[in-house]
């Protein structure tokens, strides 16, 4: 694998014609409100449109969408109306119901009018209108890697003609343990696809399964590996658990948090929030992976038109929620795994606009705290409230010393010991929590389930 592209400065390049998006597309970009492209656009639209193989590494929220997109719609407008049966000329694999449905929206805006059949295949609704939706066949197809491994099993859906797969935040599908349907997909499409892989970091597995679908890809990376966006103010405040909901009542109980995202580490966590929340008087709404998808996307459409100021959720919306003028993010748990920090609080402070996360740390997550300021390579200031500004009455040695007293206090986390009620962390390997014990083949019987 050759690195032969890295993106540092884009200031030569300010339109999507220099990129070599033309005609239709390039008045759909303005249409769209893509201006001037991003780094990533910059870096993967011409190898794309070249046809090479991209591996991009970016941050969430740094423009992927168009970056895949626009390339290959240049090509599927180019091939006509001609469709197949049961087939799709482009998939494109997400880790989650929100970003697949986030994706096909974006692709629908670029290609208004130009006769583009999309499809969505996702988990939480009808099988049966899924099937009917890819008889015909489609250009583009955006799906989850559960249920079109179902459909692909049964028949229903054939990646032979396949010719372009794109894998959006592949971190996050080997967080939740869809390697293996991954692998299985791309093995699926046509041998002469052309592959392009996005991810916000690059893990050891995810650099083996680039190695094992792609060839020779132009290598791109707009920001180093697990930074936050300049314009998040972070900061922790110090809270035991008993104290959290308090402290997040009175937080919000400033109108300057307009529009804010509460990251809870389970589900029952999250719906324990906005039980509390309720009973203080806020309007909150829920969404992780119990609720039905309807039920997450009137939760989605509610907080993106401000009928609902406060959403509350689990890991699963960290990537899948795009909505201009988020505010805040508070961390009411940290997350079991270190990289979701920078996914979750990747809500605010998106396209050039400021935005604050807030963790509320009990002692028992100091190592979670740690093993965060190691992915983001900086330590996180004592804030006393909500505004991400360091306590100015305190020294900033004072934190580490006083998480350590009240663990101590408590009986400790010492000698490795785990907080009761924790979940354990995956181990991150392929096939991690997904019961396949790695042999089972792809045309292999199982249990159908909801991605």
């Amino acid at each position: 694998m050759t690195i032969e592209n890295t993106v540092e400065n884009t200031a030569e390049l300010t339109g999507f014609a220099e990129l070599g998006i033309t005609g239709p597309l390039l008045k759909a970009t303005v249409v769209a409100g893509f201006d001037t492209p991003k780094p990533i656009q910059i870096g993967a639209i011409p190898p794309h449109l070249a046809g090479r193989d991209v591996l991009a590494v970016a941050q969430t929220g740094s423009g992927k969408t168009a970056a895949f997109s626009l390339p290959i719609l240049t090509k599927i407008i180019a091939l006509g109306t001609k469709r197949t049966p049961r087939t799709c000329r482009a998939l494109i694999l997400a880790p989650t119901r929100e970003l697949a449905v986030q994706i096909e929206d974006t692709i629908r805006i670029l290609a208004k009018g130009l006769h583009v059949a999309t499809a969505l295949v996702l988990g939480g609704v009808s099988r049966s209108s899924q099937v009917r939706k890819m008889a015909p066949g489609v250009d583009i197809l955006v799906a989850t890697p559960g249920r079109l491994t179902d459909l692909v099993r049964e028949g229903d859906i054939s990646l032979a003609e396949t010719r372009w797969l794109v894998l959006d935040e592949a971190d996050r599908m080997l967080d939740m343990g869809f390697i293996n349907d991954v692998r299985r997909i791309a093995k699926a499409v046509h041998r002469d696809k052309q592959t392009a892989l996005f991810s916000a970091t690059m893990p050891t597995e995810i650099e083996q399964l680039a190695r094992g679908i792609m060839k020779d890809p132009v290598h791109i990376e707009v920001a180093p590996q697990g930074t936050t966006a300049a314009e998040i103010k972070q900061g922790v405040v110090i809270a035991r658990t008993k104290q959290k909901r308090k402290v997040l009542s009175t937080m919000l109980a400033d109108p300057a948090m307009s529009s804010v995202i509460v990251f809870s580490r389970t589900k029952h966590g999250a719906d324990r929030v906005v039980r509390d929340l309720e009973r203080d008087g806020f309007n909150a709404a829920v969404i992780h992976g119990n609720k039905s998808q309807n039920a997450r996307q009137k939760a989605l459409n509610g907080f993106r038109d401000g009928s609902v100021r406060i959403l509350v959720a689990t890991d699963i919306a960290a990537r899948g929620i795009d909505v201009p003028g988020i505010s805040h993010v508070v961390n009411f748990d940290l997350p079991d795994e270190a990289e979701s920090y920078v996914h979750r609080i990747g809500r605010t402070g998106r396209n050039g606009a400021d935005g604050i996360a807030i963790t509320l740390c009990d002692p028992s997550e100091s190592s979670k705290l740690r093993s965060v300021e190691r992915i983001i390579r900086a330590k996180l200031p004592i804030t006393a409230d909500h505004t991400g500004e360091p306590d100015p009455a305190r020294d900033p040695k004072e934190r580490n010393e006083r998480v350590q007293e009240a663990a101590n206090d408590r009986g400790g986390h010492r000698n490795g010991n785990r907080p009761r009620g924790d979940k354990k962390p995956s181990s991150g390997k392929p096939g991690g929590g997904r019961n396949y014990g790695g042999k089972r083949r792809f045309g292999g019987n199982r249990t159908p389930r909801a991605a």
